[in-house]
C-alpha cells in the first residue's frame, strides 16, 4: 500500500442504501470523488475555480473492489495515496469503516487533465501536488 497523503470522513445516508440495506455500489464512486474534492481544497486549490479557467480534471478509469458493505448510518473514512505516470495521475483510495477499521472497498482512479479542452500536462496540479509525486 502506498502512503496515504489524505483522509476524509463520512457517514452513510439513508437514502444512499439499496433494500438489502447496503450502500448502493455506485455511491462508493461518490465518497471516492468527494474526497478528492476535499484533497484538491486542503491542497488550495477549487475544483469549480480551476473549471472556469479552463482547467478540467476528469476521470479516465475507474477500479473498484468492493470487500465489506457499508451500512445506513456507518461513519468511515476515505483515504488518498497518489502516484503519477505520464499525464495521469492515479488516485488509490480506500474506505474504511471507523467502528472496527475494516476495509470496505478500494479504488484506483486514474485522472488526466484538459486544459482549454485538450489533454495537457498540468503544472498547477504539479505544483500542488510535488511533495506526494
Amino acid at each position: 500500500m502506498k502512503t496515504v497523503i489524505f483522509e476524509h470522513e463520512m457517514k452513510v445516508r439513508d437514502y444512499e442504501c439499496d433494500v438489502q440495506g447496503h450502500v448502493n455500489n455506485a455511491n462508493y464512486q461518490h465518497y471516492f470523488e468527494a474526497t478528492r474534492h476535499e484533497f484538491l481544497e486542503h491542497e488550495g486549490l477549487n475544483f469549480y475555480e480551476l473549471h472556469k479557467q479552463g482547467v478540467d480534471a476528469v476521470v479516465s478509469r475507474v477500479e473498484i473492489r468492493y470487500k465489506i458493505p457499508l451500512i445506513g448510518m456507518d461513519k468511515f473514512k476515505c483515504t488518498i495515496a497518489l502516484e503519477k505516470r505520464g499525464l495521469i495521475y492515479v488516485f488509490h483510495q480506500r474506505i474504511i469503516r471507523l467502528s472496527d477499521e475494516k476495509l470496505c472497498a478500494k479504488g484506483k482512479i486514474e485522472v488526466v487533465c484538459l486544459i482549454d479542452g485538450v489533454l495537457s500536462q498540468p503544472d498547477v496540479f504539479d505544483e500542488a501536488f510535488k511533495e506526494y509525486i
